[in-house]
């Protein structure tokens, strides 16, 4: 090999980096220690960068719908943004003050009826146990012996809390700091998002001067593009989803109301936010309601689980094709293999987070595989 200057470059940065290489993994607890320090100190900014991604889907719709894309007058382009920030910011605080004035004063008063249900519940279930078995003297009398002592059941709780009163008060100041450090970092990320929304474009043209700064310009384009495929794919699956659990949640709603079912308001709720969850969310909101219902009246918790999987199938076969389905333009065997993986990995958000990386990845392979078979002049069937 000819030693000249650009291949001396190359060679010491290759002896650089295997030195880094070996001493990070000799010292790999120092490495790792190193890391956690810098995830605590950018992790605010990571999760401004989530949260302007989020709050970017409903302000892109606000500012094209109420504004205009051209904006050419301007009073437009100087309050075309901000407004459709504040607007967006105040949806937010709608839906959350929907959910704390509406359903959580909801689910209490069915946490309590329940209790209440459960309690009146036990001893018809013993009477019937009772009048059952009554041939059975064996199991007749341990029914017999199994007697609620409502008063001792108390007692054990207020001696379990006052056990673990002092416990409580001496971690009291570690809770403390622990919250006040959230919503530092919390009001801190929200801060940074509203200053990434407001100036995104500008930022997006200084990272593209220093993707073309730092790379070659074939290989610029080529990450510019990954990078944009990411962003519309991400957007267009979150906005579909979003879509798709506010129609199915309102669906399940009006029917249930209709249909004169307990609890109608709650479960829409619940169905339309477990449905965030691909495939497998909507099942969880239908165990949860089932079972609220199922203490109400047995009967017509069955006919809820009929109601659930006719809405599940109106949803799956005609709503979902068409809402979500093609957002991603991912097979659907694809998305059951991203769901799985995601989900042991990384749990709830690994299901939603996999499906648009996969359908990211399959893009790119599948114009790799098109590419390849067009150099090599061979007829290509779809895939």
């Amino acid at each position: 090999m000819n030693l000249d200057r650009e291949n001396m470059k190359k060679l010491m940065f290759l002896i650089t980096f295997t030195i880094i290489l070996l001493v990070g993994v000799q010292r790999l607890d120092v490495v790792l220690g190193t890391l956690d320090v810098l995830w605590t100190i950018f992790f605010p900014f990571v999760l401004g960068a989530a949260i302007a991604f989020l709050l970017n889907v409903p302000m892109s719709f606000m500012e094209k719908r109420l504004f205009g894309e051209e904006k050419k007058e301007k009073w437009k382009r100087k309050l075309a943004r901000p407004l459709s920030l504040l607007l967006t910011i105040v949806l937010v605080m709608a839906v959350i003050a929907l959910v704390i004035f509406v359903v959580v004063p909801e689910l209490s008063s069915t946490v309590s009826s329940l209790a209440a249900q459960i309690e009146a519940a036990l001893p018809k279930a013993q009477s019937w146990l009772e009048s059952t078995f009554r041939d059975n003297e064996q199991v007749s009398a341990w029914i017999d012996s199994q007697e609620v002592n409502w008063e001792a059941m108390v007692q054990t709780a207020l001696n379990m809390l006052q056990t673990g009163a002092g416990s409580v008060l001496a971690s009291t100041v570690v809770v403390a700091r622990g919250i006040i450090n959230a919503l530092y970092t919390f009001i801190i990320s929200v801060i940074f998002a509203c200053y990434v929304l407001v100036q995104k474009e500008k930022l997006s043209v200084q990272a593209q001067k220093l993707l073309r700064a730092v790379f070659p310009e074939k290989h610029a384009d080529r990450i510019t593009y990954i990078f944009s495929l990411s962003y519309s794919t991400f957007t267009n699956f979150i906005t579909g989803q979003c879509l798709e659990a506010a129609i199915l949640g309102t669906m399940f709603f009006v029917v249930m109301s209709v249909l004169k079912f307990p609890y109608a308001l709650l479960v829409g709720v619940l169905v339309a936010f477990t449905a965030l969850i691909p495939i497998f969310g909507a099942f969880i909101g239908c165990a949860i309601g089932a079972f609220l219902i199922l203490v109400v009246n047995p009967m017509r918790a069955l006919a809820f689980i009929i109601l659930f999987l006719v809405l599940q199938q109106i949803e799956g076969n005609l709503i979902y094709p068409h809402v979500v389905g093609n957002s991603v333009g991912l097979p659907s065997i694809w998305v059951l293999v991203a769901v799985t993986v995601g989900g042991n990995l990384m749990g709830i958000a690994g299901m939603l987070v996999f499906i648009p990386i996969t359908s990211v990845l399959y893009t790119l392979l599948r114009e790799w595989v098109y590419r390849r078979l067009k150099e090599k002049k061979t007829g290509a069937g779809g895939m």
